[in-house]
């Protein structure tokens, strides 16, 4: 009984092995080709924010209507008291 469990325990031990590098061997193929898209993703938004921003404040400095012109009521004269 003792043979049935070691092999066992042994083709165990060689999925896990097996499993491990296969899963390390995708990730090396996988990984760098997601992290450029998550990159590129990131980009894009940041560019979008940029853009958004840049309409935003275009929008608040272009005045939509004029400035009311002020009334000129007089000229400013500066009175000096005689002794």
């Amino acid at each position: 009984m003792e043979t049935a469990s070691f092999s066992g325990l042994l083709e165990t031990i060689l999925f896990i092995f097996a499993f491990y590098y296969i899963v390390k061997f995708l990730a090396q193929l996988f990984l760098p080709i997601m992290a450029q898209k998550m990159v590129e993703k990131a980009a894009d938004q940041f560019q979008q924010q940029q853009q958004n921003y840049q309409q935003q404040r275009n929008a608040q400095h272009t005045p939509t209507e004029k400035p009311k012109e002020k009334k000129v009521v007089g000229e400013y004269v500066d009175f000096e008291e005689i002794e």
